[in-house]
């Protein structure tokens, strides 16, 4: 059974992406099929990815215009459905009566291929968002070590219940992620204790690992690779293993699918 997760924050620069991207690596590496989808119109996470441009993105799915197995790329960093900046208009062009599952839709023919499909999010509360919660079955919240990260937690958690309420009864919010921690300062330490008390009053939980902050997760960017094989020993690589290990704990053996060769997209 695939399951899919959101990374969704509508606050910027929080590494929503390179937690995207991160977990996709992890779960990679323990041999499990994934596909990761670009759902940000600033194509971060396709441009980790070093996808080719003159192919059809998540934007010509939602259209209609093309097959979600017919626009994933086949990348040296894994399987990914990407996007670009045509997205930005899709709060005006996606109009018509039940665009909030769009997504939903364009996915279901990738269930039987896919261990995890994984979703990155643009830092708004759009059409985009509620597609993504409407076809995930839970959420991960990455949220920085600062104050500006904790504005519009509580627009988050009204967006998020409201989709369970009208979308997707059984959407779950596995938790939220402190990412660039400084677990060495005061200011680290007693922002740590602050988002513990929102992820209480969110009805969650807050991961016991947490990111810290390093320049590795820059250069493996700048270097269009993931932290696993940018920098297998970093210090952000252990921290996501120790994250991904955390999530998976508890949620039973996940069956390993495996995509057959032939039922591979064809791209790079």
């Amino acid at each position: 059974m695939t399951k899919t997760i959101t990374i969704t924050n509508q606050k910027g620069g929080v590494g929503k992406t390179t937690t995207a991207h991160s977990l996709a690596a992890g779960l990679k590496a323990k041999g499990y099929s994934v596909l990761a989808v670009d759902l940000d119109p600033q194509g971060n996470l396709s441009y980790g990815y070093s996808t080719e441009q003159d192919k059809p993105t998540v934007y010509e799915v939602l259209k209609g215009e093309a097959s979600a197995l017919e626009a994933i790329q086949r990348t040296v960093n894994g399987d990914i459905l990407p996007a670009n900046i045509l997205l930005s208009g899709a709060d005006m062009e996606f109009t018509r009566t039940g665009r909030e599952y769009l997504l939903t839709e364009a996915l279901k023919p990738l269930q039987s291929l896919y261990d995890f499909i994984i979703l990155d999010t643009p830092p708004a509360l759009n059409i985009l968002t509620i597609n993504a919660f409407s076809a995930s079955d839970s959420l991960i919240i990455p949220m920085g070590a600062d104050i500006f990260s904790l504005q519009g937690m509580a627009q988050l958690h009204k967006a998020i219940e409201q989709v369970k309420k009208y979308v997707n009864p059984n959407l779950k919010v596995e938790g939220i992620l402190i990412t660039n921690h400084n677990p060495r300062t005061v200011l680290g330490k007693d922002m740590a204790d602050t988002i513990k008390q929102i992820a209480d009053q969110l009805d969650t939980k807050l991961f016991k690992t947490a990111i810290r902050a390093t320049v590795t997760i820059q250069e493996a960017q700048t270097q269009q690779t993931d932290i696993y094989s940018y920098s297998p020993k970093g210090t952000a690589t252990a921290d996501y293993s120790a994250f991904i290990d955390e999530l998976m704990k508890g949620s039973g053996k996940h069956g390993q699918k495996g995509l057959q060769e032939s039922k591979r997209p064809s791209g790079r």
